[in-house]
């Protein structure tokens, strides 16, 4: 889709997976290396264990579909050829430090003279500009400073990161959205932009929206061995199984407490409860425990009755239930269970990549979409060294020898919005699906969200709630997810609903939908009839599995999206339970969903096809693990819990500091940082001493380190001791809750938190775009729809029905 454009990667393994996901959309992407090659080529594991940079998993994983040259940046000469391959280019993405890249003459302002088309991508850890722009960040850095290590882990240790780095991934699937926004724009202006995007922000989307609690009034949510807290009451997540562990979501309300009844059904019919317990209104059951009706007590006895159960149950009987029985229960998957899964194997998802450096092919993951005009995925092995430098040298040669003039009047598009007319029908619910299409409405598309009071969307139910007080118009995850969005409330089980719907599929660009595989054939509105309506049409269906296989017919949240593609089992502490990570793939998979969107509206720009777009939520958040699955097929290893240890690194963890469950994150990745490390806790000593000379050496004597750096962190003010340490360029951040990070002088410089108006509740706060664009900043302009508040708008400034029509409708119980 995207084989028009051309994209020059700078990166190391903080931003790869950017130029990795343009790749497999289709882009020519050219690994610009520096001599001795792309530091993602030192970062383990490795095939067969040997530190190698031809043999780096997370060069192979990240890099795959890219050609390679080595350009020596350091030296004029390879400036000048740099600067002769951006003006034949469209697109350039770095990591490097702020200010690096502008010290060598090749910043954005100074290739812009070059290519005033060139779209320039830059990815760090807190943005270009702000009082922590220059903070060394690692993913353990950026996991305590964006918010997700807050909430994850046991409330009797020190909080957790994966074990499986992170952070950067979520920085660079955010960078790889916001090109696309840049070169959509592009079309109109014929000028590029800088694309800033900041791991702080993007990562913080990990929090559920957990991070605006602070904000809106919520009592910040506690870290609890596997689970979340609601007021005084533990919801389980992570629940033990026979053989394994299990995700199993017992909840209430209208969304889900039809779920759990039927989960109680099951157990009473087993012999597992009695009638009583049966019986309980398991969709009040929630406000009979606010109001004191239903004492914790007894909530606490029902959770044991289900545990009990669960622990009788293997995970394939409990899987076998879930998908008969229609509940809402997943396994906890091992990267192991991923490879030899048949839900997989049934979508024929791996992808076999020949690997020169072993002699035979290695299981990738597959495709993140199944697009139907380009099919999606790049099946290159990742590059040798310069492999393609002869190829790349002839673009070079070929290429304007004088920077590329500035088009004619194209100072426009500074004050609209990128996607302005694009046109969006939005099916989605809760969090996966609508967190992509905010981004589009953050950029000017126009979305309108359809959604029914008969069947509330799953969002509305879940906290951080205004004031702490329940409602549907009241969550803030709602508010975050749909805001800058037109609501429309229709119900489609009607027939003049589904004409209505039609209409607003006429008038679309996209329609985008998360419903069960079978919902939209069963109303007649699955693909094929809509383009009937629309033969231009793009439509996206959402799903935990995808919309064939075993599992396509699993209904579910991204709990157990989470469980099933791996994230649980690979974090948490070596002698516990797994620890919970919340709706992992719900906070992954937008971005990819944002992405496929992108590329099939600038596909249908140039071609004028529509296509449908089959997206697995699970499929496309295993990219995020792509390392940890080679090393698996390759290496044997299964990856598992580490706490918060890290092979690369040493010390590396999460330390308590002085106050009530304080905590610093400190790390020390070079040598560098190591001696800076001991000069400031005044241990200038151990920078010499034999014991801990070396990497190795300081990873056999973990324990002894983490004793020393918690002696000298117990004592300080975590805040304190960050700027101590960041100041002598020790990686190192305060843990930080929502309390903290409304108040973060990075965040708030960056503007990531946004007050809008409010027709319930005065104002509501929201997150702001996660990258910034240059010339055509994205912004929410409005707070997501109360129900029925822009019915007239759509109608009828959209659809053209008169008042007399809207009228008629809502009388008929359609709007409704």
């Amino acid at each position: 889709m995207l084989g028009a454009y051309r994209v020059l990667d700078l990166t190391d393994e903080r931003g790869a997976l950017c130029g990795q996901m343009l790749a497999d959309l289709g882009a020519d992407v050219i690994a610009v290396e520096p001599p001795g090659g792309s530091r993602a080529r030192r970062r383990g594991p490795f095939a067969g264990d040997a530190p190698d940079p031809e043999r780096s998993l997370v060069w192979w994983s990240y890099a795959r579909g890219k050609r390679s040259i080595v350009l020596d940046l350091a030296r004029p000469e390879g400036r000048e050829q740099l600067k002769r391959l951006v003006r034949a280019s469209d697109v350039l993405i770095e990591s490097s430090e702020p200010g690096r890249m502008a010290a060598l003459g090749l910043g954005y302002e100074q290739l812009e003279r070059e290519q005033p088309g060139l779209v320039y991508v830059s990815i760090t850890g807190f943005g270009q500009d702000g009082p922590k722009a220059g903070y060394v960040a690692t993913d353990l850095v950026v996991s305590a400073a964006s918010g997700p290590s807050a909430f994850i882990g046991d409330e009797d240790r020190a909080p957790l990161r994966f074990g499986v780095p992170q952070a950067f991934h979520h920085a660079a699937a955010e960078a790889a959205d916001a090109a696309l926004i840049a070169l959509w724009e592009r079309r109109r202006s014929g000028r590029g932009q800088h694309v800033d995007a900041s791991a702080q922000q993007a990562f913080a989307q990990a929090t559920q929206s957990t991070i605006l609690a602070a904000a809106i009034g919520e009592q910040e949510s506690r870290r609890v061995r596997g689970g979340a807290t609601l007021g005084p009451l533990f919801i389980p997540l992570v629940w033990q199984a026979r053989d394994g562990y299990v995700s199993i979501t017992f909840a209430f309300g209208t969304a889900i407490g039809p779920f759990s009844r039927r989960l109680m059904e099951w157990i009473h019919e087993e012999g597992g409860c009695d009638e009583a317990t049966r019986d309980k209104d398991w969709i009040g059951y929630a406000g009979l425990l606010m109001t004191g009706a239903e004492s914790v007590d007894e909530y606490r006895r029902v959770l044991g009755v289900v545990d009990a159960f669960a622990r009788t149950k293997t995970k394939a009987q409990l899987l076998e239930a879930a998908l008969t029985r229609r509940l809402l229960i997943a396994p906890m998957a091992t990267v192991g269970d991923l490879v030899a899964s048949e839900q997989f194997a049934a979508r024929d998802y791996w992808r076999d990549v020949e690997q020169p450096q072993l002699g035979r092919a290695v299981r990738h993951p597959g495709p993140f979409a199944r697009a139907g005009a380009k099919p999606v995925g790049a099946w290159r092995a990742a590059p040798a060294l310069d492999a393609d430098a002869a190829a790349v040298r002839e673009i070079i040669a070929s290429a304007p020898a004088a920077p590329v003039p500035a088009p004619a009047g194209s100072a426009g598009g500074a004050d609209g919005r990128p996607l302005g007319g694009v046109k969006v029908v939005d099916l989605m619910w809760v969090m996966a699906g609508p967190a992509a299409t905010r981004v589009l409405a953050d950029y000017g598309a126009t979305v309108v969200k359809v959604e029914s009071t008969s069947h509330v969307d799953t969002a509305r139910t879940i906290g951080p709630n205004h004031k702490g007080q329940p409602g549907p118009e009241s969550s803030g995850l709602y508010q975050n997810m749909n805001a800058g969005k037109l609501g429309l409330t229709l119900d489609l089980s009607t027939e003049r609903g589904r004409g209505v719907f039609l209409d607003l599929v006429r008038w679309s660009d996209v329609v985008t939908e998360s419903f069960s595989p079978r919902a939209m054939r069963s109303w007649g509105l699955d693909y094929d009839s809509l383009r009937q309506v629309n033969p231009r049409l793009i439509m996206l269906s959402s799903s935990l599995f995808g919309q064939s296989g075993p599992l396509s017919s699993l209904a579910g949240f991204g709990t157990m999206g989470a469980a099933a593609a791996g994230f649980n089992t690979i974090i948490g502490w070596p002698d516990r339970d797994p620890a919970m990570v919340g709706a992992y793939t719900d906070y992954v998979s937008p971005r990819y969903t944002a992405a496929v969107l992108l590329a099939a509206l600038d596909h249908r720009e140039r071609t004028g096809d529509g296509q449908y777009i089959d997206f697995s939520q699970a499929e496309a958040s295993i990219h995020f693990l792509a390392p940890a699955v080679l090393d698996y097929v390759v290496n044997g290893h299964e990856a598992g819990r580490i706490g918060n240890r890290d092979p690369q690194a040493a010390p590396h963890g999460m330390y308590p500091a002085s106050g009530e469950d304080r905590w610093l994150a400190v790390s020390a990745e070079s040598e560098e940082q190591w001696r800076a490390l001991c000069g400031v806790i005044g241990k200038p000593e151990l920078a010499a001493d034999a014991r801990y000379a070396d990497l190795a050496s300081r990873l056999a004597r973990l324990e002894e380190l983490d004793a020393i750096v918690s002696a000298w962190t117990r004592e300080r003010d975590a805040q304190a001791a960050e700027a101590e340490l960041q100041r002598a360029g020790v990686p190192a951040h305060s843990v930080d809750g929502s309390g903290r990070l409304i108040r973060d002088a990075q965040l708030l410089h960056r503007g990531h938190f946004v007050q809008l108006e409010h027709p319930v509740h005065g104002t509501t706060t929201v997150e702001g775009p996660r990258a910034k664009l240059s010339r055509t900043l994205g912004r929410a302009e409005r707070a997501a729809p109360t129900f029925g508040r822009d019915n007239f708008e759509v109608l009828a400034e959209i659809l053209g029905y008169d008042a007399e029509r809207v009228a008629d409708l809502a009388a008929a119980d359609v709007l409704k």
